[in-house]
Order: C-alpha cells, then structure tokens, then sequence
C-alpha cells in the first residue's frame, strides 16, 4: 500500500494510492499519517471500501508521506565504493548523525540553497520510516520496527558539513534539505529492502546509480545498533546512506546552483523531482 499527504504546506492531509493507481483521500477514517497510525495503516483500511473515498485529483501538491516527525537519523558511509569516494574509509560498524527534522521537505517542492552555501550536493538514499520504537532493538526483531519505506534525498552543504568544524549535522539541517516521498510503501509491500536498484540523476545525467544490496550493514543491523545508543520512537525515520556518486566525490567536483534539477528514484518506492533555488 502507498501512503500519501496532499495538500498545502503544513496543512497535508493522509491519502493513499490504492490499487488502480487512483489517489485517494482517507482524512475521513484517520487524522494524518504519523508515527501513531503508520504502523497501523494495512489493518486500519483493510475494514473499509477504499472505492467509496474521495479522488484527489493529480494535480494536488504531495507533501512528506509522513507527518509529526519525531527525529531523523541519518547514517554514513553504509556504501563502501561512497567511502572510497570521500577518502574515507568503510566503518566497522554504522556511523550516524542526528538531523533537524526542520528540515524535511516535499518530493516536489523546491530546495533552497542556505545562505552562504556554496557546495551543495545530492545524496539519493532509502528512507526507513519507524513505526514502533525501543531501545537495544535485537537484529532478528528489528525489522518489526518498521512501518515502511520511501525515496529520500539527503542533500548536504559540503562546506558546511566539512569545513566548519566537525558537526556534519550543520551540512545537512537547513530548510528544505530532506525531501522525502513521493509515498510511503508498508512494508508489506517491500519483501527485501536491502535489493532495491538506487540512482538519481542531475539535469537528467545520472551520477548515482547502485543497489541498496551494496550496503555494508542492513536496514536491519542499522535499526539494531543505533537502537544501543538512541531510543527509537514511531515515527522516526532513518536515512540509510548513499551510495558513490555523488558532486563531492566527482574530479573536478561538481555542485549544484539555481536552476538544477535532481531526481532520485528507488525501484518500487517511485520518483522525486527538485529544483534548485537560490536563498531569498
């Protein structure tokens, strides 16, 4: 099942796309999508005829698929080719940073370049959307955590990430950096989040193009071990990592400026669509 918010921004309300490929508005049987009705969302709608609600129609701005995000945790160098790219070497076990969940944003609107950025890059990554928390969360249990997953775009300043002392969350918490979206797929629907083809491409040029297969830990042993050391909560969600490919790692390096366009796609979770504008 896919799950959607349509709507203006700040005002979404929860829809879904349902098997005819029709969106459809479902506020009338719940509030919003959020970490309390996510986890919930394939036995909520399966007592009622999905035929009888109300069409959106197409036009309609899609919003974040999931609303009152609690935090997002991103994680780092999860791909060892991206590693090698960025000089670095792979992690023995998964490195992490917390993110502003200020900065989430549509999977259409535009991305603003903060102010004073000058290096800014893409980073097409598979979004996990947590639907139950806990702490110390077993490997073999983990995956009952989940609610389900959608394409995400971890877009990050580069000079602010790297050059401004070592807070890598200054590079990626700026407005509009985390589109997410277009929908949530349950996780019903997504048997092996760890095969799933990956790519982006940059003014229609692909830069990325892997499979989240090529990770070095899985959604699973990501979800398990930041569980050590920070709870989870429902509706968290988690970046898993990008894979090579990306502005920072191109030789000459290449960054984005007002006017690029940027698509990343994961198979089966759909397609997003940015375009770059400068800070006003």
């Amino acid at each position: 099942m896919k799950l959607i918010r349509f709507g203006e921004k700040g005002q979404e309300k929860p829809g879904i796309i349902d098997a005819q490929n029709i969106w459809r508005d479902v506020s009338s049987l719940v509030s919003d999508w959020t970490g309390e009705t996510v986890g919930s969302a394939e036995s909520l709608l399966a007592k009622h005829e999905l035929s009888n609600l109300p069409v959106i129609k197409s036009s309609t701005r899609l919003g974040p698929p999931i609303g009152q995000i609690g935090k997002i945790i991103g994680c780092a160098l999860t791909y060892g080719k991206h590693a090698q790219e960025a000089g670095l070497e792979t992690p023995s076990e998964p490195m992490f940073m917390l993110t502003s969940r200020t900065a989430i944003n549509g999977p259409y609107d535009d991305v603003i370049i903060p102010r004073g950025g000058t290096e800014l890059d893409w980073e097409a990554e598979l979004v996990v959307v947590l639907g139950k928390g806990g702490s110390y969360i077993p490997a073999d249990e983990a995956m009952e955590h989940v609610a389900g997953y959608c394409v995400g775009n971890d877009v990050s300043e580069r000079q602010f990430q790297l050059e401004r002392g070592t807070q890598w969350t200054k590079g990626k918490s700026a407005d509009t950096l985390k589109p997410i979206g277009p929908w949530l797929v349950t996780k019903e629907n997504v048997p092996n989040p760890n095969a799933l083809d990956i790519s982006i491409t940059i003014n229609g040029v692909t830069r990325q193009s892997s499979n989240t297969g090529d990770m070095v830990f899985t959604v699973a042993e990501l979800i398990s071990n930041i569980s050590q050391y920070v709870r989870w909560e429902a509706g968290d969600i988690m970046f898993t990592g990008t894979p090579p490919g990306v502005g920072y790692g191109m030789k000459p390096q290449l960054y984005m400026k007002p006017g690029d366009i940027m698509e990343p796609t994961i198979a089966g979770l759909g397609s997003q669509k940015s375009r770059i504008v400068p800070y006003e």
